[in-house]
């Protein structure tokens, strides 16, 4: 964690002297060229800043690319003044670009993460299942899913019971993301699992069914339903090795 924050804090620092320092670099070629070149040139910093830093890191880098494009490269020179109406225009143009961009790099870069996190869970959960399935302990596959599980849903804990389904009338996560509880079906997104009651997630392998991971959720915990079904797909894992293991449903 503490190393995400300070790359982040780098590139909040890059947005704003990055900037600055490329104006500078070209003060003595502004009158060769059209400003609104000079404007695509550092358009790219802040597309370099919001690819490796936050949103506030590229928004930095926006407002400071338009303070030093107005200073250095628009006439009067040297003056946060601009007399060119074309000037203002490309200027305020360019800084709403440049806040878009921002945000485009920003969920690119968090669905990347999201999506590289989801590919570890599961290559690890693969892995284990593929270990089960060649003779290897059932407990441990067991163990490594239920611990995923609680960093996954944000659970007080998790176990597996075999053969299970249903006992102490726990709330359901069902196959498609969903939640139910007795009759009622939760509304999870907004609400997050049930208070006061453990959440069940049963596991089935080539249509017989294993068991149940019971789950105790820390209280407010708000899983969306991207963390959901990743649970989901860790159960069928779990499932399925258990059924290879053990294929006629013995234990």
């Amino acid at each position: 964690m503490s190393g995400y924050v300070t790359r982040d804090g780098l590139a909040g620092l890059a947005g704003l002297a990055a900037p600055l320092a490329l104006a500078a670099v070209l003060v003595p070629f502004r009158a060769g060229f059209p400003d609104t070149d000079a404007a695509l040139a550092m358009l790219l910093v802040v597309v370099a800043v919001a690819a490796n830093g936050d949103r506030l890191a590229g928004v930095l880098a926006a407002v400071s690319t338009a303070v030093w494009f107005d200073f250095f490269l628009t006439q009067p020179y040297e003056r946060f003044t601009m007399t060119r109406p074309a000037d203002i225009e490309t200027t305020v143009l360019l800084l709403v670009i440049r806040v878009a961009v921002t945000e485009i790099a920003v969920r690119g870069r968090r669905q990347y993460a999201t999506a590289s996190r989801r590919a570890g869970y599961l290559d690890g959960i693969s892995n284990a299942a593929r270990a089960v399935a060649a003779g290897g302990s059932a407990q441990a596959l067991i163990g490594q899913v239920s611990s995923q599980l609680v960093q996954l849903l944000s659970l007080r804990s998790c176990i597996f019971q075999y053969g299970v389904a249903g006992l102490g009338r726990p709330a359901r996560l069902l196959h498609d993301g969903s939640v139910t509880f007795g009759q009622l079906r939760w509304a999870a997104d907004g609400d997050g699992f049930p208070a006061d009651t453990d959440v069940e997630l049963l596991a089935e392998g080539g249509g017989i069914f294993q068991g149940r991971f019971l789950m105790t959720p820390v209280p407010g915990a708000r899983p969306g339903l991207e963390q959901r079904l990743l649970a989901i797909a860790f159960a069928d894992e779990a499932g399925a090795a258990l059924a290879s293991a053990h294929p006629a449903g013995q234990r």
